[in-house]
């Protein structure tokens, strides 16, 4: 499946996953955390414009190479996009050895039985076409679970399985996001629901066939360690769910095996009006610390 470089990167080398796929309904929110706001501009492709600037801004810092950064997972037009003249999956693979992927998910359908499960993809393979030319090597897809009901969750994951098989099937990387809410007043209990979801359709899936696992940072520490090393899994990677950088990174050394893929943890601290030597600067501190959270963990037994 894909590039075997990616695929080794991305089973073994140590570091983490940048989350830059803001859509078209998280944008303003992403650029107003970075500060500019809607009165700054008119539109959609002007949103999109600053959007892809701000990313380029990111991915361009010195700091920002696969020595940290296994990969960056892209909205669909910054994969269009380029950076100084070279499209952004092969400057980000060939220029600064990060594995790209693709978010594919077009949103959330309203809730249902406590979950949000994907809209429809009636252009999904398309698209997944159209992202291993240009060089993609796999592809990230989002629910949200809000409460811990079996039935509900049983939908997410199956689901999240279903379109992670025509993903493996056009030769691309699934990764696989049921997100529980951090706000979730279950948390604990859907989470418990949730493994069991997930290790019965991996135990279906046949052997020649993987996925990565993005999942929220969970409640018990090292709960999803039945995952980490499990014969189809080739990565758990942890999202950072609205927590702070901070928060996210202490949670997240709690769980061996799991590396981060953070979106707002990445930009939180990034500004606009900052020079280019601040924002150098604030770009490599970030990834220093969020690197640090993926690779080193705490003894167990220790306190949070």
């Amino acid at each position: 499946m894909g590039d075997a470089k990616m695929l080794h990167k991305m089973s073994s080398a140590p570091g983490f996953i940048a989350a830059l796929d803001q859509s078209g309904g998280s944008t303003p929110g992403a650029l107003r955390a970075y500060g500019v706001m809607e009165t700054d501009y008119q539109g959609d492709e002007e949103m999109f414009r600053l959007m892809h600037a701000m990313r380029v801004r990111i991915m361009s810092a010195p700091s920002f190479t696969g020595d940290k950064v296994i990969g960056a997972i892209l909205f669909e037009r910054t994969m269009d996009g380029d950076v100084n003249g070279e499209p952004v999956p092969s400057y980000l693979w060939q220029k600064r050895g990060v594995v790209p992927f693709l978010k594919i998910d077009k949103g959330l359908n309203a809730e249902e039985n406590g979950v949000q499960t994907m809209k429809p993809m009636p252009e999904l393979d398309a698209l997944l076409i159209r992202g291993r030319e240009k060089g993609i090597f796999g592809t990230k897809m989002r629910s949200v679970i809000a409460n811990a009901d079996k039935a509900g969750i049983a939908a997410v994951v199956k689901q999240q399985f279903e379109v992670a098989r025509q993903i493996i099937g056009q030769g691309l990387m699934p990764i696989i996001e049921p997100e529980v809410s951090i706000k979730s007043p279950t948390k604990q209990e859907a989470e418990a629901i949730l493994r069991d979801e997930i290790a019965a359709h991996l135990d279906k899936l046949p052997s020649s066939e993987t996925v990565m696992l993005k999942l929220t940072i969970p409640t018990v520490a090292d709960f999803y360690a039945p995952f980490i090393g499990h014969k189809s899994v080739v990565r758990v990677v942890a999202l950072s769910g609205g927590y702070s950088t901070a928060d996210a990174c202490q949670k997240l050394k709690h769980n061996p095996g799991m590396i981060a893929s953070f979106s707002r943890g990445l930009t939180e601290s990034l500004r606009v009006t900052m020079t280019d030597a601040e924002f150098n600067a604030a770009v490599a501190g970030t990834i220093d610390q969020i690197y640090d959270a993926s690779v080193n963990k705490v003894a167990a037994g220790c306190a949070a």
